[in-house]
């Protein structure tokens, strides 16, 4: 017999409120420390902790070693975290997309930032609502 996974209702937004509130942060991050950013396991942990911090729901996390670099996609019942990091070069890319106003993709990419020892940070926010 197959079990019934219980379905959730989202909630009418109130009068004002957009239908979908969605916030991604995205951005080079430069002068990076190029021991994490080859390190496929401490990569993985820094995006575990970017998704607590952000207040997500964490589903599941995958990682690739390419070359020197790493590239990290943790899937978030909200949207994404990803990291591609350039060891060679001292640089990475980050974006942190995210649903629903209980989130804070900003303080997960500022988490990301910092734990990678970031120098330098070009950081972008897109607002992604439907009215």
């Amino acid at each position: 017999m197959e079990a019934k996974q219980a379905v959730r209702v989202r909630p009418e937004p109130l009068p004002g409120e957009p239908r979908v509130y969605g916030v991604h942060v995205y951005g080079n991050l430069y002068g990076c420390d190029p021991s994490i950013l080859s390190s496929e396991e401490r990569l993985r942990r820094i995006v575990v902790n970017a998704a607590h911090i952000g207040n997500m729901t964490l589903l599941d996390v995958r990682s690739w070693k390419i070359g020197e670099g790493v590239s990290i996609v943790a899937i978030v019942l909200e949207s994404h975290i990803t990291i591609h990091t350039w060891p060679e070069y001292s640089f990475a890319t980050v974006d942190v997309y995210s649903c629903g106003k209980h989130t804070s993709p900003q303080k997960a990419f500022d988490y990301i930032a910092a734990a990678l020892k970031a120098e330098r940070v070009e950081k972008r926010v897109a607002t992604r609502n439907l009215e």
